[in-house]
């Protein structure tokens, strides 16, 4: 029986950059991958060959492995260029007979377009031999708002059951993300210490210093509270404050995150203004596709608390946005004083770009003093020549998961419908206040007010520059 890979949206940025250079990386590498046939659907009216040669320049570009002519040439035989229409009803059933004359039995189904042609896509294939039986991964977002979210994953599981459904997040195959759970959980001098007891708080920074860019239309539905904090920032946050999961499988660990994420302080217990700050840079507005009159916000900062027994009292500081000082994405745990005159510990866990860990301690200054010095321990894991070629990348290791059915890390439907919720009642509170959209100049940290939110209770942001 022939498997088959089908990314359907097959000529836009995310193939380009993304799916392609994982599939070549996982060719060379020799993972699951590179067992599947690879059938790329698209409008536009190339050739398989013009496609094959399109996406050498894009692997070229961007493929973690050194391209080789002879690698890609193997890689390339797999590839099949599909022209299809994929929102008319009617092309199915060509579609079908492809498959049947290549005899395509096993399928993964890739939807890289915009989520209002999930539905669409899922119905066509309902009618194609087989298709209901195979595995289908979506892009987020996941819905436009929590209505239809609701409505499309309906129409989803009516086709394909929930457990063929795999709905990615690619910030849940970076490589630190993974190690968030060793770190807490394979070392005595953290596990012990992680709770409110000893922690004073814990942020999550993902900051960016590019705009929108080609993405203004997108970003216009989304803002950075659906674009960021909804998802990626949720899944974050629930595996930093999960408890221990009975075994460390799929289904243990998915129930912990989401008692986390139902352990939310509920909006409207802390004044709206003590819990979300939005921004937007300066020059949005002139974006391309974007409404000169916008309110959409590209700056979030939120201050939540977890109400159970290990969380209870330490706040969660979150911070996202686009065009500030530097690409960044980490995770800042910040222990309590053991006294009001020495600094407090602080473990960073780097995500992006650099990936590792940084340790920030007490020591008595050297020489005949009393006085203490902070050191600190920086492992840059991504500096290692030999990490940087022969560690997957996101894309990689999610095609994998998919593959066998490793179902952790992917968003699951209630994590997402709890988000959607949590996120949709910020919003409407934000503004029954009538809260402004503050301005920030591009290649700040921040909005000043940002700074303020954490000022008035005694905190601050963590820079370890």
């Amino acid at each position: 029986m022939v498997k088959a890979l089908t990314i359907f949206g097959g000529t836009g940025d995310l193939t380009f950059r993304k799916l392609l250079p994982a599939l070549y990386n996982g060719s060379v590498s020799g993972a699951e991958s590179a067992d599947y046939q690879i059938l790329i659907i698209g409008r536009r009216d190339y050739s398989t060959e013009q496609y094959r040669e399109l996406a050498r320049g894009w692997v070229q570009k961007f493929s973690r492995l050194p391209y080789q002519d002879a690698a890609f040439s193997r890689f390339a035989a797999r590839i099949e260029y599909y022209r299809m229409d994929f929102s008319e009803a009617s092309a199915y059933a060509a579609l079908d007979a492809f498959y049947a004359a290549r005899g395509i039995g096993e399928h993964i189904f890739y939807l890289a377009v915009a989520p209002r042609f999930f539905g669409i896509i899922a119905e066509g294939l309902a009618s194609v031999n087989g298709a209901p039986q195979g595995k289908v991964i979506l892009e987020k977002p996941f819905g436009e708002n929590l209505a239809a979210a609701k409505a499309l994953n309906a129409r989803l599981e009516a086709i394909f059951t929930p457990g063929r459904i795999y709905r990615i997040d690619h910030y849940l195959g970076k490589e630190m993300v993974r190690n968030i759970e060793t770190i807490r959980f394979s070392n005595p001098l953290f596990t012990n210490l992680w709770d409110a007891r000893f922690i004073e708080c814990v942020q999550i920074t993902a900051s960016e210093d590019v705009g929108v860019e080609s993405r203004g239309g997108y970003y216009e539905e989304a803002g950075a509270l659906k674009d960021m904090v909804q998802n990626h920032l949720f899944q974050i946050l629930s595996i930093v404050a999960m408890e221990r999961p009975y075994e460390f499988n799929g289904a243990d660990m998915h129930a912990e995150q989401l008692r986390v994420l139902r352990a939310l302080r509920p909006v409207g217990q802390e004044p709206i203004r003590d819990t979300l700050l939005l921004g937007q840079y300066e020059g949005y507005q002139q974006e391309n596709l974007v409404d000169p009159h916008s309110r959409t916000e590209t700056y979030a900062a939120l201050r939540l608390f977890i109400d159970n027994d290990r969380w209870r009292g330490a706040p969660f500081y979150i911070r996202t946005g686009k065009k500030l000082q530097k690409r960044e994405m980490e995770v800042a745990v910040i222990f309590r004083r053991p006294r009001p005159d020495v600094a407090r510990n602080v473990l960073i866990i780097k995500i992006q770009p650099t990936e590792g860990v940084y340790l920030q301690f007490n020591i008595q200054k050297p020489g005949d003093t009393e006085e203490i010095t902070q050191a600190k321990m920086d492992f840059c894991q991504s500096c290692l020549l030999e990490n940087r070629i022969n560690t997957p990348e996101a894309y990689e290791r999610l095609l994998g998961a998919c593959i066998r059915g490793e179902r952790f890390w992917f968003s699951q439907w209630d994590q997402i419908e709890t988000g959607w919720q949590y996120i949709e009642q910020l919003r409407e509170a934000y503004r029954a206040e009538r809260l402004p959209l503050v301005n920030y100049a591009p290649g700040v940290s921040g909005p000043k007010e940002a700074d303020f939110l954490l000022a008035r209770f005694g905190h601050a942001w963590f820079d370890d520059d």
